[in-house]
């Protein structure tokens, strides 16, 4: 069989790596890919960008599966698109994607259908929006309405963060805005995890638990990124909070999709909030794998990924992913995003990479921005590798993975120091 990624990060890099291992596959094409998968065994990148050419390519080459990876593609309905062509394809149609492509939506669908989430009020003009920050006072939440690759969420500790991220996320004219629109939240304590599963459109069977690191900076500090790294499994989800997460707010939502007639189908990220008694609150949901969080779960997966993938996407068959049972490799696998010279804000793009190790079992660099340029790897974007080893524990798992970050070098190179401290706390 073979088998299509739509997207060109790290995430991207994962899937298609832990696809090529599956026997029936006979070859994984990326589009548009990235270094990393233009070297690849069994991959080969695809220099198609637009839906609709990718849709007559995969018609035409007979795809078996499509995979659709980031946020983007998915929010611009090409799960319809394929679907409409009779291509087989994993992921949430274009009014399911909502439940990520708008947080207005996202939190109105939570409140309607019971599923516990932070307080919350959505403003399209800016003068009702400091007003609410000036009447609730800080630390407050304030968040982009639309898509913003994860980093359009400002943790506001003090009122003149929220209101000059006010200022930043909304015109000073809400007609000129063209819609745009804030959602300003309450602050809640606790440990964030990353709670993912995979969805037929009636059942969800979760995936291995993982936590991201969200801030650039050591110790939880500086600026909101797309994630600097990340580990699997996260131990404070516990079992009781495991059920309580599929219980009050997995199934809610396959049910609260269904009622609303938009049933929901891909992977559904739940990004939970646990609280120090073990209650959950819903932060956000993400209708896609979350990035880095996939490269350490894939990491651990022993189960072949396109039989998951498979029997999600059976046409009529109802049970056959509800009656798979993952392996997993109890080990620890922790990723340590290695990021370009000025990111997030204005990241450099040209620095040659060397000093990449060779692949092995339990340590993999899977690739987010690389480019081939003239026989030279070199920086494309903001985040570039996601350095991803196995190890027995966290403190291992650490070592090892810094062990490699230090041996790969590249001009203006930022990454953490302390991915996994949380985990090595517990």
């Amino acid at each position: 069989m073979k088998v299509l990624v739509i997207g060109g990060g790290g995430r991207e890099h994962a899937l298609a790596w832990k696809l090529a291992q599956s026997p029936r596959v006979e070859m994984v094409f990326v589009a548009p890919g990235n270094g990393g998968t233009a070297l690849g065994e069994g991959l080969t990148n695809l220099p198609i960008t637009d839906l609709q050419a990718l849709a007559d390519w995969a018609r035409a080459e007979k795809i078996g599966l499509t995979v659709v990876g980031p946020e983007a593609p998915l929010a611009a309905g090409a799960v319809d698109l394929f679907r409409a062509q009779g291509l087989r394809i994993f992921g949430p149609t274009r009014a399911a994607a909502q439940l990520e492509s708008s947080k207005a939506f996202s939190k109105a669908f939570m409140v309607r259908h019971g599923i516990p989430t932070a307080g919350h009020a959505t403003f399209s003009d800016r003068a009702s929006a400091h007003a609410h920050v000036d009447a609730h006072g800080a630390p407050i939440v304030v968040k982009a309405d639309g898509l913003a690759a994860g980093k359009g969420v400002v943790v506001a500790l003090q009122a003149q963060e929220a209101h000059a991220a006010i200022d930043l996320m909304l015109p000073a004219d809400a007609v000129a805005g063209g819609g745009a629109r804030v959602v300003i939240e309450d602050y809640l304590e606790g440990e964030e995890a990353s709670f993912i599963v995979v969805c037929d459109g009636t059942e969800a069977l979760a995936l291995a638990t993982s936590q991201d690191h969200k801030r650039l900076l050591d110790g939880d500090l500086g600026p909101n990124t797309g994630g600097m790294g990340a580990y699997s499994p996260a131990p404070v989800v516990t079992p009781a909070v495991h059920a309580r997460a599929m219980r009050e707010v997995i199934l809610p939502t396959l049910r609260g999709m269904e009622k609303d007639g938009i049933p929901y189908t891909g992977f559904l990220y739940a990004g939970l909030m646990v609280s120090p008694t073990g209650q959950i609150k819903t932060l956000e949901f993400n209708c896609r794998l979350g990035d880095p969080e996939t490269q350490p779960i894939l990491m651990r997966l022993k189960t072949d990924l396109l039989d998951v993938l498979l029997a999600a996407t059976e046409p009529g068959a109802t049970g056959a992913l509800g009656a798979m049972t993952l392996q997993w490799d109890r080990r620890t696998a922790l990723g340590v995003v290695m990021a370009a010279h000025g990111y997030p804000g204005t990241p450099r793009t040209g620095d040659a990479i060397q000093g990449l190790p060779v692949e092995q079992p339990d340590a993999m660099v899977f690739h987010a921005a690389t480019a081939q340029r003239d026989g030279r790897l070199v920086t494309s974007g903001g985040r570039v590798l996601c350095v991803t080893v196995l190890a027995d524990n966290v403190r291992q798992a650490q070592q090892r993975a810094y062990g490699i970050v230090h041996a790969v070098q590249f001009d203006g190179r930022q990454y953490r120091q302390d991915i996994g401290h949380r985990a090595a706390a517990h």
